[in-house]
C-alpha cells in the first residue's frame, strides 16, 4: 500500500510539471502576462468573474492564464480563492438607474430619452476573420474625449412604462428584508426570486443561453422583447457598523438587461407586461439576456401560468446551472472506480450466466414440445 501511494505521488508531481510545460508552450513565443489577458481578453475575464462569483479582474486574468484558457477551470480557481476571503457584510443595492452608461439600447423604443448608445459591441461587425490583427495593424480607436462624450445617465425604459401601469411594478416582497445568500446556505425549494437571481447570475452562460433559446422556440409561454440593455459603471456603497452611514467602495462595471413579456392577466391582475431581469459583472450582454429570459420563465408559477417546459422548472434549472458543481460531478468519473467497477462486473457476469441458463431452459422446453 505504501509503495502504491508513493508511486501515485510521483506520477502526480510529474503531471504537474508537464502541465506547467504545456501551459508555457513554445519558449520562442513571448510569455503571456496576466495584464494582457485582463486588457485584451476582457470578455473572458468578465465571464470568469461572474461564474467565479467575485469581482476582481486581475485575479480572473491570472486564473485564465493558470487554466490555459479553460474558463470553467478559471472560474473554479476564483471561486475557491473567494472562500478564503473575510466577509465584512453586505453592500447597499446598486442603483443602475444612475449608471454611467457606455452602452444602452432598446429593441422596443427607438427614440429613448437620453438616446440610444451603441457602445462597444460585435452586433454591427462582419463575422469575418480580420487577418490585419495577426499582422499587428493598429486600427483607429476613439480618443478619451470621444469615449467620455458617450457617457451619461438616463432613466430606464421600464420606468417609463410603469407610469402608465403597462408593466408590473419593479421588485417583489419586502424591500427591507435581508435577501438569501446561496454562498452561505444551501438552496431549499421552493425558493424566492432573490435566490433564483443569485443562482442565475453565477450560472454557466452556455447553459442559460440554451434554456433562454428554448423559451423562444416554444418551450415556455413567453414572447420576449428586449426592453433595455445597458452597460456602464455603478457605485458600490457599504455601511460600516462603526460609522452608521454609507461610504463609497468604488465603481464596478455591470451589464443589465430587462426583458418585457406580454401577460394576458388574471382575475385579479389586468393585462400588462411582465419582467425578466438579468445582471452581471462586466460586459456580459449575452449572459444578462439569457438570464432575463430564464428568470421570466421561472416566474411561471408566480404568475399562475402552466409549467410545461424545462426552463420553467425551478428545481431543474437551478440545480444544474452551476458549472462548478456540474464539472465536479462529470469529472469525478475520471477518478479510480476500480472496486465499484469490479463489483458491477461481477454482477453483470452473474446476470449473464442466469440469462444463459434461462435461455437454455426455454430452448430445451421448446425442443421437448416439438418432439
Amino acid at each position: 500500500m505504501y509503495v502504491a501511494v508513493k508511486g501515485g505521488e510521483k506520477a502526480i508531481a510529474a503531471a504537474h510539471r508537464l502541465l506547467a510545460h504545456e501551459r508555457r508552450g513554445d519558449l520562442g513565443v513571448a510569455e503571456l502576462a496576466p495584464e494582457q489577458v485582463r486588457e485584451q481578453l476582457s470578455l473572458g475575464c468578465d465571464r470568469v468573474m461572474n461564474e467565479g462569483s467575485l469581482y476582481d479582474r486581475d485575479l480572473a486574468a491570472l486564473a485564465i492564464k493558470q487554466s490555459r484558457g479553460d474558463l470553467i477551470e478559471a472560474a473554479f480557481l476564483v471561486r475557491a480563492f473567494r472562500t478564503t476571503l473575510p466577509r465584512f457584510g453586505y453592500s447597499l443595492p446598486i442603483d443602475t438607474a444612475a449608471m454611467e452608461i457606455r452602452r444602452r439600447i432598446s429593441a422596443t423604443f427607438k427614440d429613448l430619452p437620453g438616446g440610444q448608445v451603441l457602445g462597444p459591441t460585435f452586433d454591427y461587425t462582419h463575422r469575418l476573420i480580420d487577418f490585419a490583427l495577426a499582422a499587428g495593424v493598429e486600427l483607429a480607436v476613439p480618443t478619451e474625449a470621444e469615449v467620455a462624450a458617450d457617457a451619461g445617465v438616463a432613466p430606464r425604459v421600464t420606468d417609463l412604462l410603469a407610469h402608465d401601469d403597462l408593466v408590473e411594478p419593479d421588485g417583489e416582497g419586502d424591500l427591507d428584508a435581508a435577501p438569501g445568500d446561496i454562498t452561505r446556505d444551501p438552496i431549499r425549494f421552493p425558493v424566492g426570486r432573490d435566490i433564483r437571481l443569485q443562482s442565475l447570475a453565477r450560472g454557466d452562460e452556455g447553459y442559460l443561453l440554451a434554456l433562454g433559446y428554448s423559451t423562444q422556440r416554444g418551450y415556455g409561454s413567453s414572447h420576449p422583447f428586449a426592453g433595455e440593455i445597458r452597460l456602464g459603471e455603478v457605485e458600490v456603497e457599504f455601511v460600516p457598523e462603526e460609522l452608521g452611514f454609507a461610504v463609497s467602495l468604488g465603481d464596478i462595471t455591470v451589464t443589465e438587461c430587462q426583458m418585457i413579456n406580454k401577460f394576458a392577466g388574471s382575475a385579479k391582475v389586468p393585462p400588462r407586461f411582465t419582467r425578466g431581469y438579468g445582471l452581471g459583472f462586466g460586459h456580459v450582454e449575452r449572459k444578462a439576456m439569457a438570464m432575463a429570459l430564464v428568470d421570466r420563465a421561472l416566474r411561471a408559477s408566480d404568475l399562475g401560468e402552466e409549467i410545461v417546459a424545462p426552463a420553467q422548472d425551478e428545481e431543474f434549472v437551478l440545480m444544474h446551472a452551476d458549472n462548478i458543481q456540474a464539472t465536479g460531478f462529470v469529472e469525478h468519473l475520471k477518478l479510480p472506480h476500480y472496486v465499484d467497477f469490479q463489483a458491477e462486473l461481477g454482477l453483470v457476469r452473474q446476470m449473464r450466466a442466469e440469462f444463459e441458463q434461462t435461455r437454455a431452459a426455454i430452448a430445451a422446453d421448446l425442443k421437448e414440445a416439438a418432439e
